[in-house]
Parts: C-alpha cells; structure tokens; sequence
C-alpha cells in the first residue's frame, strides 16, 4: 500500500438479509422456529472502490439508502465487507451515529471515559484530556447527569469531543453537522480544518452539498451502493443536486400518474354528461402531464442585472449596487420554496453562496410566472469577471427544482489601482 494513502477500498460489496416476516411475541417467535423463513437480500454496496490520501478531507454524498453509513461502517470495521478488501494506513476514530459507545444510564463524565476506552486511549491521556474534552463539548454544567437527560445536540457535541481527542490519523465522520446549532456546526469544521493542516484525514458523509464543495478536496456520489461519480468536490455536489432534480420530477410525475389512474377506476360509477365531463377532464390531465414529462415543474427561466435605477447592465464600478433579477416559472404551486445563488470568482472561488431561508427572507409559495431580486448593497469586489449560478429548492434545501450552475455573469472594474484579492475590505493600520 502506498505510504501516502490512507484508506484504500477494491470491489467492495455488502448484502443484508431483510426477514419478511415480522414476529411480535414470544408465542410467535416459539411457533416460527418450526416454519421456513423468508428473506429479501439488500445490496448496500456494489463493487465499491475508491482510495483517500493522507490529508484529505474526502467527502461522501448520496440520498437515504444509497450504502453512505454502511460503507463508513465497513471502513471503522463495525461491519466485514462481503467481497473485497479494506486497507487502512494509520488508527481511525469513529464518530458513526448518535449512542454508539454511549451507556444513557451513566453520566456524561463516565461516558467520556467509557468511549475514549473504546477508542484506545489509555486511563492517563483521558485524564489529561478530560477538561479539554469537556470544555469543548461546552457541557460542562451538565457533565456529572445521565446521558439519557441530555438533548440529542448535547449528545453529538460530546461524542465529537471525544473523537477529535483521540489524536487519531483518520477521523471517520457521519452526517455530524446535521446535529447541533450554528456555533457548534463552525467549531467542528474549524477541527476537521486542523487536522488537515497537521497531515490527518477527515471522510465526512453529510447531506449538505455546501459542506461538501467548500471544504472537500474530493467527494465520491453513491446511489443504490454504487459509485456514480469521484473526483472534484464542486462537481460531484453538482451532479448530487440534478440527481435529486431528476428524482423530484420523477416522484411528481408519477404522483400525476396515481391520481390519473385512481379518477379512471372511478368512471365506472358515472353516466351520461358527468362520464363525458369526467373524461374530457382526465383527457387534459394527461395532457398536463405529458408535457410536464417534457419540461421542468418549476425553472429559473431568466436572470438579469441592474444597477439601482432598475437600468440593466452588465459592467459594474466597485461600490455600484448590484441588483440580479431571477424570474422563474411554476407550473404548479410550490409552498415554501428556497432560492439561492452563488458567486464565484472567473477561477472558480466560492466568494458567497446566501439563499431566501438562511436569509430569513420567507417565501409562502410560488405559482405560474413572477421574479425576486437579489441585491448587493455597494459591491466590494474588484477588478474581474464574476459568475453568478441561481437555484431553485424545496424548503428542506434538499430536493433542487431548478439549478442554473454558472450561468450567469457579471464584470467588475475597480478604480484601486494597488488591488490584491478578489474583494476589497476596509482595513486600518496602526501603531
């Protein structure tokens, strides 16, 4: 194995076994050991491989089901591959799921030296570590409770605590930001950033595809225990997020198709002009759904900018407001909808990413045509060419109904000549 990889996967596969029948009494367990039972096989992961090198922060994506925690579990070596070979250069700690290497009876402060044991650290470094620990999770009023007292944050604030004190090589991370506030979410990216800089890797499996393009060097898709794409972080976000479009106008689609074939199963109780209105009616809906099948439920169909006179340009002063008009077009009432938008430097840089619900600017619901702008209040960029991508989400920001990845733009010219960076700040110096 090469010394500068730190987990090596080959053709990695993984299969469950789902019993079909479900026993739910002790008379039923007894009277089933005599009866064949029946199973239906799940394959978590298919022929998995992939490789991470030492100091990476690898990032893992993929919808419920897709084998993302399976595959972390078969990495900490929770659960033995079926077929192939996992090859680990250096000690991993594990943060999998909330409770693992918990006791809810005992107290906070003897789950930490409970679970540190569990990931090899001796009575002497836990003791050593036991206030930094504590200090960190922010827990320290609460240390002496039970763990089943604490909220599900508190549980995951300590756990991570734990883990990053374990000074592994490896840290093995599931779905840890989904838990816990803002502040918390910040102070465990600014560790996994930590341990990058000292040379340890970090595998992250997360929903959140921002998390995942502006930390990640690399990030692999799964679907259906499969690998669909490897490689750069911003473009495998991408492609997780017109997945998810594609899936969304799929589920709709086919929600059409149920109320469709439901309304026909009804024509048999009709006569006369109501059949005939009734028919013609599910004539039009099929019409509907025929060219939903074409196009997309909802889409960002234009986005223009203006300056503050609503005058629309292209070449922007540095200080000039900024405002880009995104209109869009819902076939279809869609409630609580997110739109979001990016900002990347001509090289590609992430300079922002805001959207309406982070923005606490609350939408009710959209249907048919109709537009929202997005304003930059004295624009503070310099010199250079600057994309603009706009998205369309449901309120969960998860399911993508529309995502325009770059496709806008806008130039900036700075009147500064000693320029440096992308954006100008307002700075003093003294002494």
């Amino acid at each position: 194995m090469n010394k500068d990889i730190a987990i090596s996967v080959k053709g990695v596969s993984k299969t469950f076994k789902i019993p079909h029948e479900k026993v739910s009494s002790i008379r039923g367990a007894v009277t089933g050991i005599f009866r064949d039972k029946s199973y239906e096989e799940f394959k978590a992961l298919d022929d998995v491989s992939f490789e991470v090198k030492k100091g990476e922060f690898f990032g893992i994506i993929g919808r419920n089901g897709s084998g993302k925690s399976t595959l972390l579990k078969v990495l900490a070596g929770i659960y033995q591959a079926d077929k192939g070979s996992v090859k680990v250069n250096g000690m991993i700690s594990p943060f999998l799921e909330l409770g693992i290497g918990f006791n809810p009876e005992l107290s906070g402060r003897d789950n930490v030296y409970l679970n540190a044991t569990v990931l090899g650290m001796t009575q002497k470094q836990i003791d050593e570590k036991f206030d930094a620990i504590v200090a960190f999770s922010e827990l320290e009023r609460f240390i002496d409770q039970k763990l089943k007292n604490y909220s599900s944050g508190m549980q995951v604030r300590l756990a991570f605590s734990v883990s990053i004190h374990a000074n592994r090589d490896i840290l093995l991370m599931d779905e840890v930001l989904a838990v816990g506030d803002s502040n918390f979410q910040s102070k465990c990216l600014t560790e996994f950033a930590k341990y990058r800089d000292m040379g340890r890797t970090v595998i992250i499996v997360t929903h959140d595809i921002t998390v995942v393009q502006r930390y990640c060097d690399r990030a692999m898709l799964l679907r259906n225990g499969k690998i669909v794409k490897i490689g750069k972080a911003e473009e495998v976000g991408n492609a997780y997020v017109y997945e998810n479009m594609s899936d969304e106008e799929k589920r709709m689609v086919n929600e059409e198709k149920q109320k469709i074939a439901d309304a026909e199963k009804d024509l048999k109780n009709l006569k006369g002009k109501e059949l005939i209105k009734e028919q013609k009616r599910i004539a039009e809906e099929k019409r509907k759904l025929e060219e939903e099948r074409k196009n997309k439920v909802a889409e960002i169909t234009k986005v223009v900018f203006l300056d503050k006179n609503g005058k629309e340009k292209n070449v922007f002063m540095t200080g000039d407001d900024i405002v880009a008009r995104i209109s869009y077009h819902a076939k279809k009432r869609i409630e609580k909808p997110v739109f979001g938008i990016a900002i990347h430097s001509q090289e590609g840089v992430l300079i922002s990413g805001p959207n309406t619900k982070t923005s606490q600017f609350k939408i009710n619901f959209i249907e048919g045509n109709g537009s929202f702008d997005f304003m930059i209040a004295h624009n503070q960029f310099f010199t250079g060419s600057y994309k603009f991508t706009a998205a369309l989400f449901d309120w969960a920001c998860i399911t993508p109904f529309d995502f325009k990845d770059k496709a806008y733009g806008f130039k900036v010219i700075s009147q500064d000549e000693n320029q440096n960076g992308l954006v100008k700040i307002d700075t003093l110096w003294r002494k």
